[in-house]
């Protein structure tokens, strides 16, 4: 199974807000996976692609 990550684990690699990280989610910048509870999980293809943006 793929590593996923917390809106805040990806707002660190990236170096911007938490807030920053769901506007990009809203966006559709990048793909998330919401939990049962709610929460958004980010896929590590997905942070790995925007990495690779960078």
């Amino acid at each position: 199974m793929e590593k996923l990550y917390t809106t805040g684990e990806v707002a660190k690699l990236f170096r911007v807000s938490y807030v920053a990280v769901k506007k990009w989610a809203y966006a559709g910048k990048i793909k998330f996976i919401k939990t049962p509870g709610g929460k958004y999980r980010y896929p590590e293809s997905e942070v790995g692609r925007l990495l690779a943006m960078l």
